[in-house]
């Protein structure tokens, strides 16, 4: 591999894409309840839907790296959490870094005025991926820097309300009360994530002056929130159909049974409640791949109940 090319894969890894892509399942999750509140499935809408989340989301790492620069000395990057450790290698990339992060959000939303215009849209779907864009750089740009000031967990955790939303809007043209009352339980699904990818990075966010809740309330306070969150996302999936705003063939019990993967993990990690670094953040792990799993089979749930003949 010549040098060039190892720096290109470098800077790309500095963006972790993969970890917008896992998204994917949190946006196809919106695009899905909308397809059941009777929206009109479009390829074209759902593509350049995924593409303008996927740019903004992308962007987040650029600029947070940058931002976190000093920070990120105190930090060892984790498969979950930390920066990517790039820019600590390769400090004269920050200003390629911020530079790279403006692109990405100016094409999201560059491509959200092309989708308004090709749909008919209105100016409240431009309206969203610029509001969605400027909480994720408030995120740790100053002067808001929300992770510093006990505030970036409801940064974090508006990515389980983000892509559901623009996924759902994508396809329904608008966000109404069903949607709205859906996406409860993926909040809190999104704050349990929230706290495991917190905890690892407890020593470093102490040091470089982010004041997480982890920070603030130690590891074992963070075990107590992924189980508590684990729980409200199960009894939200079995209190959602009390409303009468969806459609009786989704079985709400399936998605709370489906909840327990996630749920029965955060019951795991507050039992053990690990104060270590490293068997805190191996629980970590485990909890962000069952949120992966328990986000793919909600998926594979909403399609087969989709292709279920409707019977006239």
């Amino acid at each position: 591999m010549n040098h060039r090319t190892s720096n290109l894969i470098k800077f790309i890894k500095l963006g972790k894409p993969h970890l917008t892509l896992g998204l994917f399942f949190y946006f196809s999750i919106g695009a899905l309840i909308a397809i059941l509140l009777h929206a009109q499935f479009d390829m074209g809408k759902f593509l350049l839907g995924w593409v303008i989340i996927f740019l903004s989301g992308w962007a987040v790492h650029y600029h947070n790296d940058y931002f976190d620069f000093e920070t990120d000395h105190y930090t060892q990057p984790t498969p979950i959490s930390g920066g990517s450790g790039v820019l600590i290698e390769h400090p004269e990339w920050r200003g390629l870094s911020i530079s790279m992060a403006f692109i990405l959000m100016g094409l999201a939303i560059a491509l959200s005025v092309a989708f308004t215009v090709i749909y008919s849209y209105s100016l409240n779907f431009i309206l969203f991926v610029i509001m969605g864009n400027i909480l994720a750089w408030f995120y740790a740009a100053p002067p808001v820097k929300l992770s510093y000031r006990g505030l970036g967990e409801f940064g974090n955790t508006a990515i389980g309300f983000l892509f559901p939303a623009m996924g759902y809007f994508s396809l329904m043209g608008t966000l109404n009360l069903p949607f709205f009352i859906f996406v409860i339980p993926i909040l809190f699904l999104q704050m349990l994530f929230t706290g495991s990818v917190e905890i690892p990075d407890m020593e470093g966010d102490k040091k470089g002056g982010k004041k997480t809740w982890i920070v603030s309330w130690g590891r074992g306070f963070g075990f107590k929130l992924i189980a508590i969150s684990g729980l409200l996302v199960t009894l939200s999936f079995l209190i959602i159909p009390l409303t009468n705003l969806f459609p009786s063939i989704i079985n709400f019990q399936i998605l709370a049974a489906i909840s327990l993967i996630p749920l029965s993990l955060g019951i795991i990690g507050l039992i053990k409640s690990p104060l270590d670094k490293a068997s805190a953040t191996k629980l970590c792990i485990y909890n962000l791949i069952s949120i992966m799993v328990a986000s793919i089979m909600i998926n594979f749930y909403f399609i087969y109940v989709l292709s279920i003949p409707v019977i006239s």
